[in-house]
């Protein structure tokens, strides 16, 4: 099992890209509100290179945290650079140990009249209980799911390549997060549900976002790292000397309360007014974007799944989600139960959110 563990960590660093630290703050300021007294986990997260853990460990005290505790599968490429360490009598090299750091208090511990990343850096050098070694650093393994289980709110930007996995774990032990994810997610039948019963939803911000390659990846041959236009026709761009990925139309997910969850979206268009296809194979009319949304309308829409970003379960009811599985019948109802997507004028449409507006206006 251990092997395992380790040979899918190995895997899944391939795509850990380090999320910005100005994404972080604009997205956690929403759930300060949540985070006091509470042992907060970064469990896919290196402290020598994850803004997450800088974030959390600058504001333990302003957030008024009870503890915080960061794993990752691997120790640091630039382990020795920002966050410098003396590693004693380990025969390893430093960048080959998985590890954990737990903090329960952060203080001025250099003196200089200050609390910032230098007293960080000052605590993980000089208080042995700090910092440990894990056997692989894997969210799934035995010694980090018992540091799952001490955790109250789980935050990170996980492994895409394991998110289903990963949300599968968090909901199983009855965890709150706040994590990142793709947005193509929303039409995964495994996690659809979770949106659909009112478990999951949507954080604030989302959109294409730029995430910072670990210096340790090798990037391809045919990649002139001179040729920017080419770089980011290709998703990648160079800033500061390192590169930089886009990995497309990235959310936040969470189960943690947010004002903009309760937002009423405004309404201007009259389905009196506008004109709306409905679908050839199904009574629901096509809403290409949210601003498109009828007032005046109690039918059926089919809207793209980036609805979700404004979606309010106070002003909307979530029906269901066209797809081709049968298996997602549970979780239709009123008449939106079909094995099949709906057409427009003969064609497919992409997955589509199938909703209802609770409170239609009359002119």
């Amino acid at each position: 099992m251990a092997n395992k563990n380790l040979n899918a960590a190995k895997t899944a660093k391939k795509d850990e890209f380090y999320t910005q630290m100005s994404d972080i703050e604009r997205e956690l300021q929403h759930y300060w509100q949540h985070f006091r007294g509470k042992t907060i986990l970064c469990n896919c997260d290196d402290p020598y290179e994850s803004n997450f853990f800088k974030y959390f460990a600058l504001r333990f005290n302003q957030l008024g945290l009870k503890k915080l505790i960061c794993t990752c599968y691997n120790g640091s490429p630039v382990q020795g650079n920002e966050l410098m360490i003396d590693w004693g009598d380990f025969t390893e090299e430093p960048k080959k140990i998985a590890y954990k750091v737990e903090i329960t208090e952060v203080r001025d511990l250099n003196g200089d009249g200050a609390v910032d990343l230098s007293d960080v850096q000052y605590l993980l050098k000089n208080d042995k209980n700090v910092l440990s070694i894990l056997k692989t650093g894997d969210f799934r393994s035995s010694e980090c799911i018992e540091l799952l289980k001490q955790a109250d709110i789980v935050v990170t930007n996980p492994p895409f390549s394991l998110f289903r996995e990963y949300v599968a774990q968090l909901i199983e032990y009855g965890k709150k997060f706040l994590i990142i994810g793709n947005v193509n997610a929303i039409s995964n039948k495994n996690f659809f549900p979770l949106l659909y019963t009112g478990k999951v939803w949507n954080g604030v911000n989302s959109g294409h976002t730029w995430f910072k390659v670990p210096e340790y990846y090798e990037i391809p041959d045919f990649y002139d790292l001179t040729d920017t236009k080419k770089l980011r026709s290709n998703g990648y761009a160079i800033k500061d000397g390192r590169l930089w990925r886009n990995l497309g139309n990235i959310c936040w997910f969470t189960n943690l309360d947010n004002k903009k969850r309760h937002e009423f979206i405004d309404l201007i268009r009259s389905v009196k007014h506008t004109e709306y296809c409905e679908y050839d194979n199904y009574q629901a009319i096509e809403v290409g974007n949210v601003n498109e949304i009828p007032y005046d309308y109690d039918g059926i829409m089919g809207v793209p799944i980036t609805f979700m970003h404004k979606y309010n379960p106070d002003q909307f009811e979530l029906l269901g989600i066209t797809e081709n599985d049968p298996k997602m019948k549970e979780y239709w109802k009123d008449g939106a139960l079909r094995y099949d997507r709906p057409y427009l004028k003969g064609q497919r449409k992409p997955a589509r959110l199938l909703i209802r507006n609770k409170h239609p206006k009359t002119l």
